[in-house]
């Protein structure tokens, strides 16, 4: 049964590892009005759940094939990781194949993990390049491909989780909220739970612009979305498993939701601020999608998985401008500035106690007499801004908000 082999798999999974943490989340719970515990993947050797797919599936193959030697991945980030780190645990050799754009951090702690067992190779501008270098490899040396998650063996490690989750919380919880990338996670979790906690209503998340499951219960099969937005990098997959479709296909589609890849941000930044917990886009999923659910979550026991917190500092910046846009507490203008003496100090004084300019740049003079600005504000409260507009709108100063102005944006900002 599927429910033995999760626990089989969740047994042999302590000799790498111990369970990660299900911690009761106080701030969450108060301001839902729930008890909300944090599954926390974000914390295992390699800082996400992929490592127990990857250690199940090398296990169970090398158990059933003791001479093999070699392990081939595609992957820009966790799973390449938990692969590196599985390889080392067995003593077998990887190839882990990456994008030519990885960041250097991902590379760096890929080789880590991996402590001399994984060659790293390079190639291809996007993932499906990079994809199809690797399985070529495997076809050409015999190597074994291990899928991210569609991969019977994988989907089972990964249902390690929902083993762990019953056994530390003592008894069933109301609600599961799960994100869903390619559906490993997911497809593993609603197998396990069927069977051995029936009651437990489950909840999926997907990024908005990847939300590949919610385009294949739609058609009815797994589609490939035309276009990802890849921010959400653990779960802007465009196509969800077949084998993991086989399983969540008969979801109720009420229970599937999107998250905007701006409002994670607004999640990820109060998660690192106020609770001290570092979290990737994909790992701050299950947490921002809980305002959406709402009443459902009143009074009832809730976990979250974090499903991981591989997040490069470097990208702070982005995030933080993300989530204050996202907000409304900062926003961009076009200004058509007079060219006289004064006229940037009258524009100077007609902004608020709380508001501050972020950026200041002249884009060019479209005429003798006037010039175009581009200027960044940021303020404290959203509605700082409707005042400032009617004070522009009174001094007769022209102005064009251009924030959520994709094209402009990319361009300009």
């Amino acid at each position: 049964m599927f429910t033995d082999d999760a626990r089989t798999a969740t047994r042999a999974l302590r000799g790498l590892f111990p369970p990660t943490p299900l911690l009761r989340n106080d701030h969450l719970s108060q301001r839902h009005g729930a008890d909300i515990w944090l599954k926390r993947e974000d914390v295992t050797p390699v800082r996400s759940y992929k490592l127990r797919g990857a250690f199940n599936a090398m296990r169970k193959l090398l158990a059933a094939r003791p001479g093999m030697q070699r392990f081939v991945c595609a992957s820009a980030g966790n799973h390449a990781q938990g692969v590196a780190y599985a390889c080392r645990h067995f003593g077998v050799s990887g190839v882990v194949f990456m994008p030519v754009t990885t960041p250097q951090q991902k590379i760096d702690k890929t080789r880590i993990f991996g402590n001399g067992a994984v060659e790293i190779v390079l190639t291809g501008d996007y993932f499906d390049q990079t994809l199809a270098a690797a399985q070529e490899y495997c076809a050409r040396e015999g190597a074994h491909f291990l899928s991210p998650f569609d991969d019977a063996d994988v989907i089972e490690g990964q249902a390690s989780v929902a083993v762990e989750i019953l056994d530390q919380l003592g008894h069933a919880p109301d609600l599961v909220v799960l994100p869903v990338g390619g559906g490993g996670l997911a497809s593993g979790t609603v197998r396990y739970l069927s069977a051995a906690a029936p009651a437990t209503g489950l909840r999926f998340v997907e990024p908005e612009g990847g939300a590949s499951l919610a385009a294949a219960i739609t058609a009815g099969r797994p589609v490939t979305l035309p276009q990802v937005n890849s921010f959400v990098d653990g779960a802007a997959v465009a196509r969800v498993g077949d084998l993991t479709f086989q399983t969540l296909r008969d979801i109720d589609p009420a229970s599937l939701y999107r998250a905007p890849e701006d409002r994670i941000c607004v999640t990820m930044l109060e998660m690192l601020n106020v609770e001290g917990i570092v979290l990737e886009p994909a790992g701050a999923l299950s947490v921002d999608v809980l305002p959406d659910l709402g009443a459902e979550l009143r009074g009832r026991t809730v976990v979250c998985v974090t499903s991981g917190g591989n997040f490069d500092f470097e990208r702070l910046p982005e995030v933080k401008e993300r989530a204050q846009r996202y907000s409304g507490i900062k926003k961009y203008l076009i200004l058509r500035m007079p060219q006289r003496p004064g006229a940037l100090r009258d524009f100077l004084e007609l902004l608020g106690p709380e508001d501050d300019i972020a950026r200041f740049e002249y884009l060019k003079k479209s005429a003798r007499n006037f010039g175009s600005v581009l200027i960044g504000i940021e303020t404290k409260r959203p509605e700082n801004f409707t005042a400032l507009f009617a004070r522009l709108d009174a001094a007769a100063f022209p102005w064009r908000d251009i924030t959520n102005d994709e094209t402009l944006a990319d361009v300009l900002i």
